[in-house]
């Protein structure tokens, strides 16, 4: 979408292959917020594998949710990643790379003690409509 403008300071360390320092989005658009989703599949099941496939499955239901609304991956603005172990971030982070669209949202990922269900990955976003 072309109105919101993914920014870079030169001032901070360039990691724009990964995220963007801030995204700006005009006061018009409307929001759409979605709930974190963990990486169960459209029938409860907890996808098989480890914590690639589940990054996968997460984005894909985020994917899923954001066309429900009338959105796509190109209008998020925002992405929230909660990983069970910081360990993780390299292998989530390389299907996150690989999966979202470039220039990539604003992003922040964290480790949590303890996650819905106890899964390894849980990630929600902010698009516009």
């Amino acid at each position: 979408m072309s109105s919101i403008e993914k920014i870079n300071s030169p001032e901070n360390p360039n990691h724009s292959r990964i995220l963007s320092h801030a995204v700006k989005v005009p006061i018009q658009s409307s929001l759409i917020f979605l709930s974190g989703q963990t990486p169960h599949t459209k029938d409860g099941q907890l996808a098989p594998g480890g914590i690639a496939e589940h990054t996968t499955q997460c984005i894909t239901n985020l994917g899923n949710s954001l066309a429900a609304a009338g959105s796509s991956w190109e209008n998020v603005v925002k992405v929230n990643v909660y990983l069970k172990n910081m360990d993780d971030f390299a292998a989530m982070n390389a299907v996150y790379e690989k999966l979202l669209p470039t220039p990539k949202p604003a992003r922040t990922c964290i480790q949590a003690a303890r996650l819905p269900a106890d899964v390894d990955v849980e990630m929600e976003c902010i698009a516009t409509a």
